[in-house]
């Protein structure tokens, strides 16, 4: 190993020994040239120069004033010492721009490399051309008497082949001062632009710049195809006390794989895919891509008119797919020719993507993220997804997707411990684990924890257009004693159970998600009663609590007792008629959506309609009454892939929806026909009937014409717009016709006509329906002036307008 020496005596020649033999080892030494090139530049002689070998090294130096007139410069070893050695060595450097590279140092300018494997290294600017000496262990260094730095390149030698590259350790940082202190307050929005890998222009050079936050690691390197996966010559920069490391590695680009190699407290080593790649290699495959985004988009119409609306006064009807599985092997492009068209078709006015940002495990659905910033590469790029959400949006669909901020899976080359110690999950065991997934929460009381997720939230929204984020597992995120036992858990400073640094984060990501994004929804899975979910944060409720800032609320209440009472034999269901009216004691104390997701029809639950009884008759006409009911009901609805046609087998990720129903060779064809027949009616006429969701979450859009028919198995409500324009449902969910049955109605009303009847022949019904209109009668019922009376269908549900 070689260290720097202090002064060096002069030989006879005047020439310091150290100057002497770092001169000859900087040139090709061939016959002695090197030294006739030294000397050259020593001498000072202007306008000449010496070949080296094939190599023509210029005078450097203007003339030198008189002897007596120049102050004493003693040469110093161009060499790296051994402290500076042993770190670099061992990926423990913190600041190795200041080793290697070009630097001014007494005698001219110290050239050090560290290129493993290499097996020379020369210095390259204009017509200069210098071989460095070789230090061993990888190292080269060169001392040239130049008065200051010059542009210059590296020609390295691997095994006869020479590799003209520039030199990673002439850049000065690519990050500025105000992202550095945004990142440092955990208020960086765009932290995507910051970190990551960035293909990119810099001092002239294009390359690509690697940044990561790791606070605790003793040292940072790339490791990549560009060097061949030896991290040895790319070691990072530390950027002070924001944790952040940073390279920018001039001449790659996109499509490039890479890693960071983290030498952790102890000393050990581990290889981590970085956190926030937008680029992921398809799994089981775990390298992160550098990536540059190349889609121009075509859905400006959308955007610019997406927020003219708030999202709870207008037409929301959500169809939820797994995009892996809804028609499988299928790529986003290949979707993009067909989802578009489909939904549309449907009527429905949203689609829900299961989460797409990339997971190890295609059997979690994507509900363990490994690769938060990275749509997942089993389906194609991220400009590919891009395209399938502008093709979503050209055709009049609104794109919402599930994002998962409360916790992420173990794997050792993600974010669980990944520089060594704690850092994206909570440092107290207890807090950190997740008792039902075996997966690792989040440290939401972390500032830069919160910047990852507040910034990937917006990220969605911004990058990618989403026009909504369903949030999953809040109530899981909200309890410090969800699924723990006592003794499992430690209250907060209050003596209570809230998360209070989970319920900031979420207000913090709401209100940062509504500000920069106009139009956006975010929708809260909640199944608790926690207060305020939907409230704007700065507004406090009676637990003190402001509120949380969701737009909307998934309404698990409803379906769980929508769905119970839906399971019974019609003969026992006047038993459990507050199963089906006990939502509206509640329905305005939220902004609700009603959702028969992908947890309903999974994992023993069965299918949307085989939960139904009776027969197959009766099974479809529970099925078709209840979708009848539910988009009649305040709040939004969601309805899950396959139950638009009432498949009868559980979904499973494995091979999708059964489109096989569909088959004209198949006896039940037409049973499940009509039901995806009657869904897409039910959505046209929805999104023409203001009445159905234009004061959805105001009480004076809903009154109740008979609440209170348990032995009937009848529930009948009116529905009424700004307007008052009002929409007349009713459902009689018993297997029975009942004739001339008798409702009170608004007497303003001259007639009404049936605009949708789930029991209509096309649907698979028995056609019981009643084709005029129907005038009111000055009778009294149901405590108002006028009445009607309608024929029933069994188990049916009934949409009447003013005719």
């Amino acid at each position: 190993m070689t260290s720097k020496k202090p002064a060096t005596p002069k030989n006879k020649s005047g020439k310091s020994k150290a100057e002497k033999s770092t001169a000859e080892k900087s040139t090709a030494e061939k016959g002695g040239a090197g030294k006739k090139a030294a000397a050259a530049g020593s001498a000072g002689k202007t306008g000449s120069a010496q070949k080296t070998g094939s190599a023509v090294i210029p005078s450097a130096r203007k003339p030198e004033p008189p002897a007596q007139e120049r102050p004493l410069e003693v040469a110093v070893s161009p060499a790296i010492d051994a402290g500076d050695r042993e770190r670099l060595l061992h990926g423990t450097h913190h600041d190795p721009h200041a080793v290697l590279g070009a630097h001014p140092v007494p005698g001219g300018v110290a050239f050090r490399a560290f290129r493993p494997y290499a097996q020379a290294v020369s210095v390259v600017s204009g017509d200069l051309r210098a071989d460095l000496h070789d230090d061993g262990d990888g190292f080269f260094s060169g001392l040239l008497p130049l008065t200051e730095v010059p542009g210059y390149r590296l020609l390295v030698t691997y095994d006869g082949t020479v590799h003209e590259t520039e030199d990673a350790y002439r850049f000065l940082p690519t990050l500025g001062e105000l992202d550095l202190h945004l990142l440092g307050e955990g208020r960086h929005e765009r932290l995507w632009r910051v970190l990551g890998a960035h293909v990119m222009t810099h001092q002239g050079v294009t390359g690509t710049r690697f940044s990561v936050w790791a606070p605790n690691a003793r040292g940072v390197r790339v490791a990549g195809n560009f060097n061949f996966w030896d991290a040895g010559g790319h070691a990072m920069r530390s950027l002070g006390s924001s944790g952040v490391w940073e390279l920018f590695v001039p001449g790659i680009g996109e499509g490039e794989l890479y890693k960071f190699e983290i030498t952790r407290p102890d000393g050990s080593r581990t290889l981590r895919a970085d956190p926030l790649a937008r680029r992921t290699e398809v799994p089981p495959a775990t390298s992160s891509i550098v990536h540059a985004s190349h889609h121009e988009w075509g859905d400006a119409e959308w955007m610019a008119h997406r927020a003219d609306t708030p999202v709870h006064e207008a037409p929301f009807s959500v169809y939820e797919v797994h995009l892996p599985s809804w028609r499988p092997g299928l790529t986003y492009r290949q979707l993009a020719d067909q989802l578009p068209a489909y939904v549309t078709e449907m009527g429905f006015t949203h689609v829900e993507l299961m989460p797409v940002a990339e997971h190890p495990f295609g059997g979690s659905w994507g509900y363990q993220v490994t690769g938060f910033f990275a749509p997942t590469a089993r389906l194609g790029t991220p400009d590919d997804f891009k395209y399938l959400v502008d093709r979503l949006h050209q055709a009049g669909v609104g794109v919402l997707m599930d994002w998962v901020p409360a916790h992420f899976p173990r794997d050792e080359w993600a974010l669980a411990e990944f520089d060594g110690r704690p850092l994206y999950e909570h440092h107290d065991p207890l807090r950190a684990a997740h008792p039902d997934w075996g997966t690792l929460e989040f440290d939401f009381g972390r500032r830069e924890v919160r910047n990852f997720l507040v910034a990937n939230a917006v990220y969605w929204c911004e990058e990618f257009h989403i026009d909504g984020l369903r949030v999953d597992a809040v109530a899981s995120m909200l309890y410090l004693d969800y699924s723990r036992e006592p003794g499992q858990w430690t209250p907060n400073e209050h003596g209570g159970r809230e998360n209070l640094d989970a319920v900031a984060f979420l207000q913090e990501m709401n209100a940062t998600v509504y500000r920069r994004c106009p139009g956006v929804v975010t929708i809260a899975e909640e199944s608790t009663a926690w207060d305020g979910v939907t409230r704007p944060t700065h507004h406090k409720g009676p637990s003190g609590f402001g509120g949380l800032g969701f737009g909307l609320k998934w309404n698990m209440g409803w379906m769980h007792d929508s769905l119970q009472y839906m399971s019974h034999e019609p003969v026992h269901r006047k038993y459990h008629h507050h199963e089906m009216t006990f939502s509206m004691v509640y329905a305005y104390s939220e902004n609700y959506v009603l959702p028969i997701s992908h947890d309903e029809v999974v994992h023993g639950k069965r299918s949307l309609v085989s939960k139904m009884p009776g027969d197959w008759w009766q099974q479809r006409a529970n099925h078709r009454a209840y979708l009848g009911f539910m988009w009649a009901h305040p709040g939004k609805q969601l309805l899950f892939m396959g139950q638009e046609f009432a498949q009868g087998a559980e979904w499973s990720e494995a091979h999708g929806p059964d489109w096989w129903l569909f088959d004209p060779s198949y006896g039940a064809e037409a049973d499940h026909r009509g039901v995806r027949d009657l869904v897409r009616d039910l959505n046209t006429v929805y999104r023409t009937t203001p009445a159905l969701w234009e004061r959805d979450t105001e009480p004076s859009g809903f009154q109740w014409v008979v609440g209170d028919a348990a032995e009937d198995n009848l529930l009948a409500f009116l529905r009424l717009d700004a307007a008052g324009v009002p929409l007349l449902a009713l459902s009689n969910l018993s297997p029975v016709v009942r004739h001339d049955y008798r409702l009170g109605v608004p007497e303003d009303v001259p007639a009404w006509h049936e605009v949708l009847n789930t029991d209509a022949e096309r649907y698979g019904g028995s056609a019981v329906t009643n084709p005029d209109p129907v005038k009111p009668e000055p009778q009294p019922w149901h405590g108002r002036p006028a009445s009607i009376r309608l024929t029933l269908p069994p188990l049916a549900t009934v949409w009447l307008r003013p005719a």
